[in-house]
């Protein structure tokens, strides 16, 4: 497993971006739309986080390795109320399960990563994702921590817009894109395609893709900005407005067009 930060820290980061999404969520208006997530209103966000992803991690978590056949859906509550209890609740007992846990213990995930150290960073930047969402929805944006954000750029690249599932292949095609964070890293990408059938859909897939690069080169383009400015836009959660793209204009449309597409 790859991490750009120590356990602690992203424990540290899962705790503080819970709790700012639960500040900016107390008094909101429960029927306001998600900019961010449109076929969402405020309590679709709260459930989501609260109950979708957190009490379903915890359950994963504290059952370890038992994949989660057998993981009992929580019944959605009438009113605003019960759902901030619920979240606090499974929010709590994330962090829990969590903090007990080891890093390298064996336990499920849709990634090709079957440690409890996948769900510990990945749950850091679930909440912070879903904090600005948030955010979005009622105005107050805070700014993103800048380690975190430099490491959310990685784990977007390798894990979600650059994972590798095991029913498909990606092939480079030479050109390579640097995302230079002005307040961290630079990561460079390979471009390429990912080809090969989605037993899930039962579809094949032939689309643009991009992977780490092992050695970084020339690169074809340059995509510039604040590790917060990156990570938001590869999420779609911001626009390219702050960032600055320098180079060959078509190898950075390859990227553009991985960042918009679903993710696998």
């Amino acid at each position: 497993m790859t991490t750009l930060l120590p356990t602690a820290a992203y424990l540290d980061h899962l705790r503080t971006e819970a709790a700012r999404f639960r500040e900016v969520l107390a008094d909101a208006d429960p029927a306001a739309g998600v900019p961010s997530c449109p076929e969402w209103d405020t309590a679709d966000l709260l459930w989501h986080l609260g109950m979708d992803v957190q009490h379903f991690w915890a359950w994963v978590v504290e059952h370890r390795p038992t994949p989660p056949e057998d993981y009992p859906e929580p019944e959605r509550p009438e009113g605003y109320d019960a759902l901030l209890a619920l979240f606090d609740a499974s929010s709590a007992d994330l962090q829990s399960q969590l903090a007990l846990a080891g890093p390298a213990d064996e336990a499920w995930s849709w990634s090709n990563d079957q440690t409890v150290g996948f769900t510990i960073r990945r749950q850091a930047h679930e909440a912070l994702i879903h904090r600005v969402d948030a955010e979005l929805t009622t105005g107050a944006r805070a700014p993103v921590d800048p380690d975190l954000a430099a490491d959310g750029v990685h784990e977007a690249i390798t894990v979600i817009f650059g994972g590798n599932p095991p029913w498909g292949s990606f092939a480079r095609d030479g050109r390579q894109v640097a995302l230079v964070c002005t307040d961290g890293p630079t990561l460079t990408v390979d471009l390429g395609r990912f080809t090969g059938h989605d037993p899930r859909k039962d579809v094949d897939v032939d689309e643009a893709d991009l992977r780490l690069a092992d050695a970084a080169g020339e690169p074809a383009a340059t995509i510039t900005g604040r590790g917060e400015d990156l990570l938001l836009w590869m999420w779609g959660r911001a626009d390219e407005s702050p960032l600055v793209v320098d180079g060959d204009t078509e190898a950075a449309d390859a990227a553009r067009q991985v960042f918009s597409q679903p993710i696998r």
